[in-house]
């Protein structure tokens, strides 16, 4: 049996965001260790609250605070939390209509066990110990069996409301790749370059896709391609990348290898950043041990004519 390939990877940005009136007041209370909601048109309460009526679209600003007591509507248990969940050990997602309110707010439960959450029952906010106006100073639910609590009556006005946030957005994955880019991936260790050949219009891709993308049809044909290629477009990167040894300001380019129908994107090195141009003719830098060139960098060629490569910007 072949090798399976695969490997972890990780797509994280942090995503920032101004706030309107409503969502400010509604994260600044919580920081506040209250909750707001807004009333729609048809006299409902909204928790979480929403700028604009979900009924007659009409922008609401009339907001009012609500219970930090409420009632469990349908819930899920969780028996593997994952990295940044409310809670390390299992607990259950609930939605949760607080008392004053007329829609359900999704957050964990702290719960012992699926035994003990139920719908219906009666739950309280436990607030987290520090608080930055965000959804997680509330740190969970808990089970309460006490009276409901009565807001204050809040008017959702502050000194210091929050203008915008800075929320962290992360996907963990497992990549595996199919036949053609495991194929690929072990031509490279061999320090050659592979791509397919579409047996109807006879382009070659690289990387092959295990498929031609204009025609749809299957590519199972190998054609060894390169090593030398040529630029056929690039940009500046001035933005130094987490987790990246590289120092800015570096060049990546589209490449059109020598025998290939498509471009695939590296870095260019040896070279000044600003000297880098279209047509540049260029080949690839292997590191020794490497899986993939570490960079491309000029062979000393006279630069591509454009007509050349003008196909494959």
């Amino acid at each position: 049996m072949p090798e399976v390939l695969k490997a972890p990877l990780v797509v994280e940005f942090p995503f920032t965001r101004s706030l309107g009136p409503v969502q400010s007041a509604f994260l600044t209370g919580l920081r506040e260790r209250l909750v707001l909601g807004v009333n729609a048109a048809d006299g409902r309460t909204l928790v979480p609250p929403v700028e604009y009526d979900p009924v007659t679209a009409e922008e609401i600003r009339d907001l009012v605070e609500v219970a930090p007591t409420g009632t469990v509507t349908t819930w899920a248990w969780n028996h593997e939390p994952r990295r940044g969940q409310p809670l390390a050990a299992p607990f259950a997602w609930v939605l949760v209509r607080l008392d004053g309110a007329d829609t359900a707010l999704l957050h964990a439960l702290d719960a012992p066990g699926p035994d003990a959450v139920h719908t219906g029952m009666r739950v309280r906010i436990r607030w987290a110990e520090e608080r930055t106006g965000a959804i997680t100073d509330i740190a969970c639910f808990e089970p309460y069996d006490g009276e409901p609590v009565r807001p204050g009556g809040h008017s959702g006005e502050f000194e210091n409301p929050l203008s915008g946030i800075v929320a962290p957005a992360r996907l963990d994955y497992t990549y595996s790749p199919g036949r053609a880019q495991s194929d690929y991936i072990h031509a490279l260790s061999a320090q050659r370059t592979v791509g397919e050949r579409c047996p109807s219009c006879r382009k070659v891709y690289v990387p092959p896709r295990g498929a031609c993308p204009t025609c749809g049809v299957a590519t199972s044909e190998q054609v060894e391609v390169g090593p030398r290629g040529t630029v056929t477009t690039y940009c500046i990167v001035n933005i130094k990348a987490k987790n990246l040894d590289i120092e800015v300001p570096y060049v990546y380019a589209h490449i059109a290898l020598d025998g290939a129908d498509l471009a695939l994107h590296a870095r260019i090195g040896g070279i000044p950043y600003d000297e880098v141009r279209m047509g540049l003719r260029v080949e690839p830098v292997w590191a020794q041990g490497a899986r993939h060139p570490d960079h491309y960098r000029p062979t000393g060629e006279p630069d591509a004519d454009y007509d050349t490569y003008k196909e494959l910007l």
